[in-house]
């Protein structure tokens, strides 16, 4: 009997979960169609990558160990690497694009990069 509630909790979990990095994964392909500049446009892929696909291979994992009784290293493994990765190339392709000379779309805001930057330099 506590089996079957155990793994009833587990489905719904499952569920959220799957229902929370399909959600995350498609606003962030529309911010992606949207956002007026690369800066933005990042900011939204890398949002979907960190937490949409972890979240799904997070609902796969809890799904095989409590169905199938499985733990899968691989999931664990990818989850660890997209969480590193994807927030980390997302900031090296952001700064090699405003090194190129890609502008971010400032209204009432300032660039705080190339202030930086213009201090660093003097």
């Amino acid at each position: 009997m506590t089996g079957t509630w155990i793994e009833l909790v587990v489905n719904i979990i499952v569920s959220l979960l799957l229902l929370f990095g399909a959600f995350i994964t498609l606003s962030a392909s529309i911010g992606i169609m949207r956002f007026p500049d690369i800066f933005t446009r990042l900011h939204a892929a890398t949002k979907a990558s960190t937490l949409g696909v972890s979240s799904i291979l997070i609902a796969a994992f809890l799904y095989l160990l409590v169905r199938e009784d499985i733990v899968s290293g691989k999931l664990l493994i990818g989850i660890v690497f997209i969480l590193i990765t994807a927030p980390v190339s997302a900031h090296m392709i952001g700064r090699a694009a405003h090194n190129s000379g890609v502008k971010p779309v400032t209204k009432n805001r300032t660039d705080a990069y190339e202030e930086a930057m213009r201090k660093q330099q003097s």
